[in-house]
């Protein structure tokens, strides 16, 4: 009678290697924070794009001063669209990615803000 030799692998312990800050390599992420910017720098105004299309958020606040009337994302979206100043690259929700954009940026700037919001889903200029 032969037996049949079957192959077993034997489980090897897998080696990690840790490596050790150096003092060279944390000074240059110090450097790093150091040169990040504020966080209450002004930042610079809302310009088209370098290939001249403005974004959704810069469209919007366009539709919002020229209408000068609290507006919701979805009439916003479609306003925006009939003014051929953006029109969504195929998302299924643009309207509620304006509504989470516009929202940011209130809480991110504040009173710096170009939307402020007028009661619940309604936008308006801010100043």
């Amino acid at each position: 009678m032969a037996t049949k030799k079957t192959a077993t692998k034997k489980a090897t312990p897998k080696k990690t290697a840790t490596k050790k800050a150096t003092p060279k390599k944390a000074a240059t992420k110090k450097a790093a924070v150091k040169k990040a910017p504020a966080k209450n720098a002004a930042a610079p105004k809302a310009t088209p794009k370098a290939n001249g299309k403005l974004s959704a958020l810069d469209a919007a606040a366009k539709v919002l001063v020229d209408t000068k009337q609290p507006m919701n994302c979805k009439e916003l979206v479609e306003s925006m669209a009939a003014k051929k100043l953006w029109t969504s690259p195929g998302g299924k929700t643009p309207h509620a990615t304006l509504y989470s954009a516009m929202l940011r940026e209130i809480n991110v700037k504040g009173n710096d803000a170009r939307f402020k919001k007028t009661e619940r889903g309604k936008f308006a200029a801010n100043g």
